[in-house]
């Protein structure tokens, strides 16, 4: 059997395995080492022993319990209650005005929280029960909670844009600064999306009744928008020593989580229960991610020694002779069908390595090439049968929001999330300014 066909079987088997229900690391890992025992015999499982030691030695990931635990401290100690009691207060009157502060509350919470677990959480735990509530239609809940919750990769401090700088061997700092435009571009466009569909059919998500907009007085208002100050300042105080050079980004990671604690105390919050939890669900997040690269560098291992990297850029440039636009097209829908399967990190760490490779060939900016892959990783996360956010949505909701609701809810906002990666390949100046007016072209 010749190499490519060798290839084609891992990836395939990792397919139907994962379609048959089993965990993600588990068919990763068992089809890496089958792979490499049968490949190259006892010397094939010094693979697996390589990745693991790899995988010890990337101090990067350091930061990602420290993401994940400042994540839940805000959520458990209601911290982002008030951000979203803000948002209810002021944009509640307006027709979709709970949906629109939905998606400003994510914003926040992304720029606290490198991952998008933690704003599906808050999102069905506070958001949720309020849109219910107000009679908001179950499609526009289920799709605003889920593709807000999505900015959480791309909008700093994002993990994956973390996990990818590793791997391209980028600076974090840039590929940081390079996701806001396209994350603010992106939220913006969600709530234009919901002004317009509001206007057209207001039942879908009426305003708060009169009667309650009369018991908020205008103190209690501007009471509430200091609860919009307290993220800033976490973010501020992890984000601008980092980009200046003062501190690495593991200590940065600390400060967050650090600013975070600070932030709960002061308000009387930060008890034995939340750091319970918080610590807890930080274990749990982070070694599901270890095994998953440990596994996912294994598999990678396996695939570049069968030369599967060098086959697919010989049939893309010298078979097919395709221009390096066609290339990236291609490659971006790869990452959209492979993410119908594959957990991000998964891609991430099993194809960039042969992508990054194939798009500096082709003359292509990495830092902007890692945006586009996080944008990609943000649909995967939305597009049926197996999208991430899709099955946490129907773990966390009430039973009347079936899979089918929770599906059909997200179509119109794969196709913002589509527009938006198409605006940022049309015009690489949406990620790029920032990183460029901050250290130069």
């Amino acid at each position: 059997m010749s190499y490519e066909w060798i290839a084609i079987l891992m990836f395939s088997t990792m397919l139907l395995m994962m379609v048959t229900g089993q965990r993600v690391f588990g068919a990763i890992g068992f089809v890496a080492v089958v792979a490499a025992l049968a490949l190259w015999g006892p010397g094939g499982s010094d693979m697996g022993f390589s990745a693991v030691m790899k995988l010890m030695k990337w101090n990067a990931l350091l930061t990602l319990p420290m993401f994940v635990f400042m994540g839940y401290v805000m959520s458990e100690s209601r911290l982002a209650e008030d951000l979203y009691r803000m948002f209810h207060v002021w944009f509640g009157p307006l027709p979709g005005g709970l949906a629109i502060g939905t998606v400003l509350l994510m914003v926040l919470i992304s720029a606290m929280n490198g991952l998008s677990v933690a704003g599906m959480a808050i999102g069905a735990t506070i958001a949720l029960p309020e849109l219910v509530k107000h009679r908001y239609d179950k499609p526009m809940i289920s799709g605003v909670i889920q593709a807000g919750s999505s900015l959480g990769i791309l909008i700093p401090p994002s993990v994956v844009l973390v996990l990818y700088s590793l791997i391209a061997r980028q600076p974090v700092s840039q590929l940081w600064l390079a996701g806001i435009g396209p994350g603010l571009l992106m939220a913006a466009l969600f709530i234009i999306y919901i002004l317009i569909r509001t206007w057209l059919n207001p039942a879908l998500a009426p305003p708060m009744p009169p009667e309650e907009r009369a018991r908020i007085t205008w103190a209690e208002r501007f009471r509430l928008l200091r609860a919009g100050i307290l993220p800033l300042v976490i973010f501020a105080a992890m984000m601008i020593p980092f980009i200046k050079g003062w501190t690495s980004l593991t200590e940065s990671s600390v400060v967050g989580a650090l600013a975070a604690v600070f932030a709960a105390i002061i308000k009387g919050r930060f008890t034995r229960h939340v750091f319970e939890v918080a610590t807890r669900q930080t274990l749990a997040i982070t070694c599901m991610f270890m095994l998953i690269i440990m596994a996912a560098l294994s598999f990678g291992a396996v695939f570049d020694g069968l030369g599967a990297g060098k086959a697919i850029e010989n049939l893309f440039l010298q078979e097919m002779e395709l221009t390096p636009l066609q290339v990236l097209l291609i490659m971006q829908a790869s990452f959209l069908i492979m993410g119908m399967f594959l957990d991000d990190t998964a891609m991430l760490v099993i194809v960039a390595p042969i992508y990054v490779t194939m798009a500096r060939s082709l003359g292509f900016d990495l830092v902007w090439y890692g945006i586009l892959y996080t944008i990609t990783c943000q649909i995967a996360y939305l597009t049926p049968p197996f999208g991430y956010n899709l099955f946490l949505m129907r773990a966390m909701a009430p039973r009347d929001f079936t899979l089918g609701v929770i599906y059909r809810s997200v179509l119109p906002f794969v196709l913002i999330m589509i527009l938006t990666l198409a605006l940022v390949i049309a015009f690489p100046g949406i990620a790029m300014w920032l990183p460029h007016s901050i250290y130069g072209q």
